[in-house]
């Protein structure tokens, strides 16, 4: 027992000293707040131990959804609550915030970047007084985020209400025009101040189109023999003067004076050297339009996957995650010089000295254009696309080839061409031919998308003869103007300064899910429904829907930004005239009854009469007796073409149940034929045309000429 006893203290002394040794004190760690779990995992491996990254996972204030939640009364002061779900981060930061020696808020840098960086200092309870706790970079490569952490500043107040002033202008306009649209026309409709002018722009070139009348005119494409070379020609007038060709008799009277079977003149050669210069690097804009035309990306997807290039794709091994382009939010054509250094160094080494260029092309900036941040380039010009394909998805890896190619040809030497001009004449009437061949490649050798395509003439004299081979005199009707693509109102939008290329996307999308517009042929429409809308906002809000108003107040944002104007002013001077409108439109706004029409037919479930229906993607069959009978149908519209495949049906227009449009036969399931773009009478059974055929043989003679090389 005794022993027993002796030894009890002697195991709790070993306990004592055990948890002496557990209490020491760890040292405290630098808390780093990023936006997105990606980039706090890239930022973290070049800051090392002693530093601590998390992300906010966004916004995590914000008004709240149910209410206005603008105090009118007290100089628009927004009242701002914890977003729904945010709980546990925001309980997590605290805890991480608590422990840490300093925090440093690192989201991106722009207003909605500040904002956020704003907010997490209210709920943290940092210092904005003497913290200097916000630390930004263009790009999260290695040296800039660590020299960003050299020299941290205070919150820039200027862009926090810059952000501040839009958010609270959209929420009062969306705020308060949506509750009317509800009450006057129907449920779930909603107005804003960018998404009604694009709204608009889309509604006014359908009006164009609608009442445009085309004018005939003809046009005599002819082609040309010298030896056994052919080359192509176009009618360009008689004795010496141009002349346009209205109709099928002026054509008679110019035919009535040749003599297709004898020689024609070469009467003029023009031999000139023209020079191509590259394109600036990318702003927001200019990848979204671009994104959309050569790869067919919806804004949405490109902002996405620059997105993930920007805060970091992992590329394995010593690399490990890596920021690969810069800051994606920009109107800047700008490059840094140390960019510009290495990218001179790329092409000296890859194509060679005549191919870099001594003064690089500069882009003209967008009036009002914001010159925070750099052009969209990669973080480093020698991490070719090639060489991190295996590392990117499919969409990340186009995005980066086209941003790396735009970049790299934009500091690079013209490309020459060798183009010749000649004039073919008989009897006084003029033909042209223009050719032009490829003499020095310059920036196309690292952009070959940017390449025009060669039309190569015979070698051709003064006083030569040539030989008529086919003349072609065909009748058109000039056309109206096309329907905005994507890539068309983004750029429409900005050239008219309204909103920013960071809120394209969001408006665009909003349009399609509230049915203003819907997608044919990858061309806005706008709905019946969108028409209505716009009408009524027009008619009681015209400062919402007028271009010259937003874009003004787009420039007042901007001033706040600059610190040159005081943003409860802007408001004010928005929602003084704009409450009147309100005022207005209560009480003469009258209700809109949008009226089921008959369809004709009985449903074929129950037999009670069909009704045609407005719903959010455009009009659609409905049983009468609905909720008890939900039966409902798609209305098809034949376009006037049979099918390809089958040749007995018909070809009809129909939708996704997400409001794409796509083409099909009215046979199926019995003929399956499908296809996105509107067929014609070119298509063939497998939804391919002859220009397919051509472009992919285009496509293939590249490649090959450029594996010869």
């Amino acid at each position: 027992m005794a022993t027993e006893t002796e030894k009890k203290p002697a195991k709790k002394r070993a306990t004592t000293t055990k948890a002496k040794t557990k209490s020491k004190a760890k040292p405290k760690k630098n808390l780093v707040i990023v936006e997105s779990p990606s980039k706090a995992k890239t930022i973290e491996k070049y800051l090392g131990s002693t530093y601590k990254v998390v992300a906010s996972i966004g916004h995590i204030r914000d008004l709240p959804k149910s209410t206005m939640g603008v105090d009118i009364e007290n100089d628009y002061a927004p009242k701002y609550i914890n977003i729904r779900g945010k709980g546990d981060v925001i309980k997590g930061l605290k805890k991480d915030a608590k422990a840490a020696k300093h925090v440093y808020l690192a989201s991106d840098p722009d207003r909605e970047g500040e904002a956020i960086a704003w907010h997490l200092s209210h709920i943290l309870d940092l210092d904005l007084e003497s913290g200097e706790n916000r630390v930004v970079f263009n790009e999260i490569t290695k040296d800039a985020v660590k020299d960003a952490f050299k020299q941290p500043r205070k919150i820039d107040m200027d862009l926090v209400d810059a952000q501040q002033a839009r958010r609270v202008l959209d929420r009062l306009v969306g705020y308060s025009i949506s509750p009317i649209l509800w009450k006057k026309v129907k449920k779930g409709l909603s107005a804003g101040r960018v998404q009604s002018v694009a709204l608009g722009l889309v509604i006014a070139r359908e009006n164009e189109i609608q009442a445009f009348q085309p004018d005939e005119y003809w046009t005599m494409d002819s082609e040309f023999k010298k030896d056994k070379t052919t080359f192509k020609a176009t009618f360009y007038g008689v004795d010496g003067k141009k002349l346009e060709l209205p109709d099928n008799e002026a054509v008679q009277d110019i035919l009535r004076r040749l003599n297709q079977k004898s020689d024609f003149d070469i009467t003029k050669v023009e031999a000139k050297e023209r020079k191509r210069n590259p394109q600036p690097a990318f702003t927001t804009s200019t990848l979204q339009q671009t994104a959309n035309t050569q790869l067919n990306f919806r804004t949405r997807k490109t902002m996405m996957a620059a997105q993930q290039l920007y805060e970091g794709i992992n590329l394995g091994g010593k690399e490990g995650s890596v920021g690969l382009i810069t800051y994606m939010r920009t109107d800047s054509t700008r490059i840094s010089e140390i960019a510009k250094a290495d990218a001179s160094t790329f092409i000296h080494e890859e194509y060679g000295a005549e191919y870099a260029a001594t003064k690089p092309v500069q882009g003209k900036q967008q009036e009002g254009a914001q010159d925070a941040h750099e052009a969209i380039r990669p973080t480093s010009v020698f991490r070719t696309p090639a060489s991190i394909k295996d590392k990117l998805t499919n969409d990340q890896f186009k995005l980066y080839q086209l941003i790396w190619s735009r970049f790299v040809a934009s500091q690079m030497t013209p490309e020459i061409l060798d183009t010749m001009a000649v004039t073919i004449e008989q009897n006084g009437v003029m033909f042209r031919a223009n050719g032009s061949k490829t003499k020095f490649a310059g920036f196309t050798k690292a952009y070959p998308a940017a390449k025009e395509k060669d039309n190569k003439l015979p070698t051709l004299t003064v006083g030569d003869l040539v030989q008529l081979a086919k003349m072609s005199p065909e009748q058109h009707f000039t056309q109206p103007p096309a329907r905005y693509t994507e890539a068309a109102l983004v750029k429409a939008l900005e050239e008219n300064g309204v909103g920013r290329p960071s809120t394209y996307a969001a408006t665009i999308e909003t349009i399609q899910k509230r049915g203003y517009v819907r997608i044919d042929a990858k061309k806005f429409v706008p709905t019946e429904l969108g028409e209505l809308v716009q009408n009524t906002v027009q008619e009681f809000f015209p400062d919402v829907t007028n271009i010259k108003f937003t874009a003004e107040v787009e420039t007042s944002l901007d001033n706040v930004e600059a610190g040159k104007e005081n943003w409860v002013k802007v408001i004010d001077d928005f929602f003084k005239p704009f409450s009147k409108e309100l005022t207005k439109a209560e009480t003469e706004m009258e209700k809109i009854v949008l009226k089921d029409r008959l369809a004709g037919f009985n449903c074929d479930v129950c037999g009670a009469p069909m009704l045609e229906k407005m719903g959010r993607y455009g009009k659609f069959y409905a049983c009468s007796r609905f909720p008890d009978c939900r039966n409902t149908q798609t209305i098809v519209e034949e376009i006037g073409l049979g099918c390809p495949k089958c040749g007995i049906g018909q070809i009809v227009e129909r939708k996704t149940k997400r409001g794409r449009t796509f083409y099909g036969c009215s046979r199926y399931p019995d003929c399956d034929f499908v296809s996105w773009d509107k067929p014609t009478e070119k298509t063939r059974a497998d939804g391919t045309t002859p220009k397919d055929d051509e472009e992919v043989a285009d496509t293939k003679a590249e490649k090959e000429t450029e594996q010869a090389k």
